[in-house]
């Protein structure tokens, strides 16, 4: 039902829709583009998605698809062969084994993730979000009639949900616990040991269950591969839904292509949703989805190798910078600056930098570096950086961060020494 404005009127949109607000990361890079469209020279790290092209053998597979005319409906939980791909991928990197029935694919990861919260949460239903966490995440949660429960995560704990604030956050109405990792926008994964760690105090609440966001896997910096919940404490596995995609790992953020594995009457009700959202995903999209995960995996290791050379490269001038600092992530391609050191200060103007979002308007009023503030992401006194983009302009938006700092007052050089 409609509600109220001030004049008296009814307006037609909805409480589900006035409760979230647009995607901050979204409404930035809108911003960008509009200040590039005014002529200034924005140097834009906003943007969460690869700067590479698609693979050729994956743009093959779509022109190839075209030709044989696969351009029809397909089932609404995907082709067979994409659900294969997808169950012989899970079975390689995680020794997890998925039949048919138990894997959906949809337009996107995140679409897959919104669909799940909509075919489980009723109003009041609480959901645990560990904070810094992705910006869609509360308003997912809100959107579906569920209660988001931000557990903030600090720095010295390495960005990462421990057993004791997991057990803390926990009530009767906790219907979900989501772990995205690699996490957008730390880097931060959890070792095989830490999951172990919160898979006992899952196990003692068995009206839990786990998404896990796992979309950054493979772009991954340690030794070994990322671990995931279902494969390290396997009775959970009946309560974790995993989902992932191709949108990240394969530079294919336009082709629309997630999925996610768990119990089948899970996938079964994602699969009623989206019968009635979208019919099911894209057909050539599908096929090209299926040549990523089943081909060679060069790109793959040739993109980290530079994602890897270009964490090393903005961490390192991060932390030149008197008054940021900034923990190497482990995976994915975002770097989550510490600010906290610039608070306080003032700009040549005299205006004081009391937030995080006081600290990247001056960032993009005075050097035109465009970043996304740590509020957004849950974590305040913080920005997140993309080093999705060449070494050219990173070292160019490092330079003009390090110009911003340095136009601060004095007051801004002492609360930077404290901090430092």
């Amino acid at each position: 039902m409609g509600t109220a404005d001030t004049a008296g009127t009814t307006t037609v949109i909805a409480q589900r829709v006035q409760r979230i607000k647009p995607s901050p990361s979204t409404a930035a890079a809108q911003r960008v583009r509009e200040l590039k469209a005014q002529g200034l020279d924005i140097v834009d790290l906003t943007v969460g998605e690869p700067d590479f092209d698609t693979p050729d053998h994956v743009k093959a597979a779509a022109i190839e698809a075209i030709r044989q005319g696969d351009t029809k409906y397909t089932p609404v939980n995907g082709t067979p062969q994409l659900r294969a791909a997808i169950a012989q991928k899970l079975q390689e990197r995680h020794q997890l084994t998925y039949s048919p029935d138990r894997i959906v694919v949809g337009g996107g990861a995140k679409q897959v993730i919104f669909l799940a919260l909509m075919a489980t949460l009723d109003e009041g239903d609480e959901v645990i979000v560990p904070a810094p966490y992705w910006v869609s995440y509360p308003d997912m949660v809100l959107a579906n009639d569920g209660t988001p429960v931000v557990v903030p995560c600090p720095e010295a704990d390495g960005f990462k949900l421990t057993p004791e604030r997991l057990e803390s956050a926990i009530t009767d109405r906790t219907r979900w616990l989501i772990l995205n990792a690699p996490a957008n926008p730390t880097g931060a994964a959890y070792t095989t040991a830490e999951l172990a760690a919160l898979a006992v105090v899952l196990l003692a609440h068995p009206q839990v269950r786990v998404l896990t966001d796992e979309i950054y896997d493979e772009i991954w910096f340690e030794d070994g591969q990322v671990p995931s919940l279902a494969a390290v404490e396997p009775r959970l596995t009946e309560r974790v839904f995993l989902t992932n995609g191709v949108s990240k790992t394969y530079a294919m953020t336009g082709w629309r292509i997630g999925y996610g594995a768990g119990p089948a009457e899970l996938v079964a009700a994602v699969n009623k949703l989206q019968s009635q959202i979208s019919s099911c995903p894209s057909s050539v999209s599908q096929a090209a989805a299926t040549a990523a995960l089943t081909g060679d995996d060069t790109f793959v290791r040739d993109c980290v190798a530079v994602y890897r050379a270009r964490r090393d490269l903005t961490v390192k001038l991060v932390n030149d910078i008197p008054g940021l600092s900034c923990t190497p992530p482990s995976g994915g391609f975002y770097a989550f600056v510490n600010c906290t050191g610039l608070l306080g200060s003032r700009t040549p103007a005299g205006e004081r930098l009391d937030t995080d979002d006081d600290v990247t308007g001056h960032l993009l009023e005075s050097q035109q570096v465009a970043v996304i503030h740590g509020t957004a992401y849950g974590s305040p006194g913080y920005f997140r950086i993309s080093f999705a983009t060449s070494t050219e302009v990173l070292t160019e938006a490092c330079e003009r961060m390090a110009r911003a700092c340095a136009e601060l007052t004095a007051e801004a050089v002492a609360g930077v020494g404290e901090a430092k």
